[in-house]
């Protein structure tokens, strides 16, 4: 299942990664690492005793000028209140419920991906319904023009369309940043490439395009998260 690194000495050239998107496995893991990972084009995700570390063959990217919103979807961004970063935990809990089909993520990813949100490096967009319960949203890393989503829900029985709300509004917002004149050259990373979210928009690139990508992005200001708490 790959090649074992020492992923605190990072992962060596990508001209030496294996055609597989699972690049490295290892037994430590925390928030420096993930961060270091980030910046390398390579995310975690835990594999039995091991974390993996991955980077995609074809790597899911979201343009911003891309984002494909049908009528019935703008519609539905009137129905929520959308935050940012106001129940960071309670998405990453929701977007970990063990019952929902291909749950990944553990105690471990739990716990460092809440670090990095206190010192401000994972963001968290939350859907509310009209009663005032959470009904979506996502999370994800941002470093500079970067913003790697790493999952996202909704409430099956008062969430229709609630994450999909929530994507919108982060496009919107990283669009409106000024993270850079162009917004090519900022990246929305979504990991895969799903039937769902190309539906949305989500294209695919492979992996020497992406860590191009990651490169002009990670030269931009971050965006201005702060400013977006409890709107």
């Amino acid at each position: 299942m790959g090649q074992t690194h020492n992923v605190s000495s990072l992962f060596g050239p990508p001209r030496s990664w294996p055609e597989d998107d699972l690049i490295a496995v290892s037994h430590d893991f925390d928030a420096d690492l993930v961060l270091r990972a980030y910046t390398e084009g390579v995310f975690p995700m835990p594999l039995a005793e091991l974390m993996g570390w991955f980077s995609p063959v074809a790597r899911g990217i979201l343009p911003l000028d891309g984002l494909r919103v049908t009528r019935s979807l703008r519609k539905m961004v009137h129905r929520y209140r959308v935050t940012m970063d106001v129940a960071f935990d309670a998405v990453l809990a929701r977007c970990a419920d063990p019952a929902r089909p291909g749950a990944w993520i553990d105690n471990g990813i739990a716990e460092v991906y809440g670090q990095l949100h206190r010192v401000g490096v994972a963001h968290s967009v939350e859907a509310w319904s009209e009663t005032g319960e959470l009904a979506g949203g996502l999370y994800g890393i941002s470093l500079g023009g970067l913003f790697a989503g790493e999952s996202m829900f909704h409430d099956p029985l008062i969430g229709r369309d609630a994450s999909k709300v929530a994507l919108v509004t982060l496009v919107t917002f990283l669009r409106s940043a000024g993270c850079g004149d162009d917004p090519k050259t900022q990246l929305l990373d979504v990991q895969w490439r799903t039937p769902h979210l190309s539906t949305l928009g989500v294209v695919e690139v492979g992996r020497p395009d992406y860590l191009r990508r990651l490169a002009r992005a990670l030269r931009l200001p971050p965006p201005p998260w702060v400013q977006l708490r409890d709107t």
